[in-house]
């Protein structure tokens, strides 16, 4: 599952600025491309844990 969303960030990035060297870039196919960009970078972001466990009661 991590290999299949690297690949598909890699593809969607690319993608996005391959769009953006046109000269006449189409705005909604550069929204979809940097929407699954985002999509999977949270995806993959979600599996690493975090550095500092914070503490639930801790509000400030």
């Amino acid at each position: 599952m991590k290999v299949i969303l690297i690949i598909l960030v890699a593809i969607a990035f690319f993608f996005a600025f391959y769009e953006q060297s046109k000269s006449k870039p189409n705005v909604i196919i550069t929204v979809i491309a940097v929407g699954i960009f985002m999509f999977g970078i949270f995806k993959l972001m979600s599996k690493i844990p975090s550095k500092n466990p914070e503490d639930k009661n801790d509000f400030l």
